[in-house]
């Protein structure tokens, strides 16, 4: 299993940027896909994850700025971040957790958002 994150890069605040991840495996078969972000000197906190059933969680920062999708056909997680902030910039990491029940856990490279004028 692989996931591949993009569309990182350099965005003026306020702006928008997506992320994506795409998986080497079928969508559904992860039970939770997402995002999570690492900013340096902190400890990697949770963006936004969905379930395969379509429930989504988001980090308490996230406040309605940023969308969590799923593509079952291009076997894709896509991260669509609105209003970013300064203090957004970090690398960001896809992460799936593939099975139910029982279930193995992956990440994806991060991508680096900057978050600057």
């Amino acid at each position: 299993v692989q996931l591949q994150a993009s569309g990182g890069g350099l965005v003026q605040p306020g702006g928008p940027l997506r992320l994506s991840c795409a998986a080497s495996q079928s969508i559904p078969r992860f039970s939770v896909m997402g995002w999570y972000r690492q900013a340096p000197g902190k400890l990697r906190e949770l963006v936004a994850v969905s379930t395969t059933g379509g429930t989504a969680t988001h980090g308490d920062f996230v406040r309605g700025r940023f969308t969590i999708s799923r593509d079952n056909d291009k076997n894709t997680v896509d991260l669509q971040m609105n209003r970013l902030k300064p203090e957004d910039t970090a690398v960001y990491s896809c992460y799936g957790r593939y099975g139910y029940g029982g279930y193995d856990v992956y990440w994806g490279q991060g991508t680096q958002v900057t978050v600057s004028s």
